[in-house]
Parts: structure tokens; C-alpha cells; sequence
């Protein structure tokens, strides 16, 4: 029995894809993470998959250069464009009488559109931003220290990536007072980010080991820093 082949660099993509869709249909849900220095702290569930995406990019970047990786960010730009326009119209279409959803379709969904108009913005400036970064570092350091590239690139990525996001999503227009929603997005984005970069630190293994994965082939060979191709 011959298993089935799946090539190395379309896994890395479709898992990059699968950590994009995700986040933005059940990035909605929060966690309480408690209390501290008046600021009630709450974090989104789907914070466990944005060192996937974040790494996914670095090690791209590592391997084929910053042309590929940028390719993939706006690829991954009009895969969530697509998404936002179905779920309008799947909310927007009416439903049959035999298999009444309710309003919960709605509800879910609606919520859902503002979220990946959200991400749609964070992503896009975040990931072109750990992009720039990471090659820049890249550059200067001459191919060298990719944990201290995959860290500074990724607390620049998630910080730009966390503050539209959450502010973009989680606005009220409903709560009386700016000062009430500025308190109320800090104690999500200072614990969001905090644990984002926590993340990156403690999967700086799995950018070397995704490297060395891509790396095995020998069409997939890393291209130096001074033949890299950069693109206008």
C-alpha cells in the first residue's frame, strides 16, 4: 500500500491557512485571565495559533526569502477577503423553515464579519511589518542568530497585530465614555500581547525545526542573504 505524498512546502502553507481561518471564525471568544492594577485581563482563545502563523512567515522568509513570504501574506490578504464577502452573503441569504437556524447564525457570523475586517487590517500590517523585520535583521547579521531575528520580528509583528485587532473588534460604541474603552482594550491587549511574545519565545524550537523541515529537500534550498531578490 503506497501512502500518500504530500509535498513539504504546501503542508506548511495549508497550515498556515488553517491558523488564518480559525482565528477569525472563533477568535470572537474571551478568557477571563483575572484582575490586576484595575484592568480586568481577558485573552482570545485563539491565541494558540498565532505563533503558527508568525512562524510559519519566519521560516519561509528563512528558507526562500522575502519576496515568497510577502507572496503568502497577500495571498493569506485575499483568502480572508473572500471569507468576510461569503460570510455576508451566507447571513444576508434567507434560511428554509424545515431547519430554522434562528438568529444564532446571525449572531455567530455577524460578529465574525467585524472580526475578519479586523484581521484583515491587523494581519495585513503585521505580518508585512515581521516580514520587513525579520529580513532586515537578516540582513544586518548576515544570516546568523535566527532565534534573536525570530523574537524581535515577531514582538513587532503581534504588537501591531494585537493593537488594531483588538481595537478595530472590541470597540464599543455602546460604552458611555472613550476613557471606559481604553481601559477596557488595554486589559486585553497588554496580557494578549505579553502572552504572544511568551509564545514566541518558548516556540523559537519550532522555527529552527520548520527550517530544517523545508531545508531537506533539495529544491528547497535556503537562499543567501546577499543573492536574495527583493521585489518593488
Amino acid at each position: 500500500m503506497k501512502f500518500i505524498k504530500i509535498n513539504k512546502f504546501d503542508l506548511i502553507i495549508a497550515l498556515y491557512i488553517f491558523g488564518l481561518i480559525t482565528v477569525n471564525l472563533m477568535g470572537v471568544k474571551l478568557m477571563p485571565l483575572g484582575h490586576f492594577l484595575g484592568l480586568d485581563f481577558n485573552i482570545s482563545v485563539v491565541i494558540f495559533l498565532m505563533l503558527l502563523m508568525f512562524t510559519t512567515i519566519d521560516v519561509v522568509s528563512e528558507i526562500y526569502g522575502r519576496a515568497r513570504a510577502r507572496s503568502i501574506v497577500f495571498s493569506g490578504m485575499i483568502v480572508l477577503v473572500l471569507l468576510v464577502l461569503f460570510m455576508a452573503l451566507a447571513t444576508w441569504l434567507p434560511q428554509t423553515s424545515h431547519f430554522a437556524l434562528g438568529s444564532s447564525y446571525q449572531e455567530i457570523f455577524g460578529i465574525s464579519i467585524r472580526l475578519a475586517i479586523a484581521s484583515i487590517v491587523s494581519f495585513l500590517c503585521s505580518e508585512l511589518l515581521d516580514v520587513l523585520v525579520y529580513n532586515r535583521l537578516r540582513e544586518k547579521m548576515k544570516g546568523r542568530k535566527i532565534w534573536l531575528r525570530n523574537g524581535l520580528a515577531n514582538f513587532a509583528g503581534t504588537l501591531v497585530d494585537t493593537t488594531l485587532f483588538m481595537v478595530i473588534s472590541f470597540y464599543s460604541v455602546f460604552v458611555q465614555g472613550f476613557g471606559a474603552n481604553v481601559k477596557f482594550l488595554l486589559g486585553m491587549i497588554l496580557p494578549y500581547w505579553l502572552a504572544k511574545c511568551v509564545m514566541a519565545i518558548v516556540g523559537t524550537p519550532l522555527v529552527y525545526a520548520g527550517i530544517r523541515y523545508l531545508r531537506r529537500p533539495k529544491t528547497a534550498k535556503m537562499i543567501p542573504v546577499e543573492e536574495e531578490v527583493y521585489e518593488n
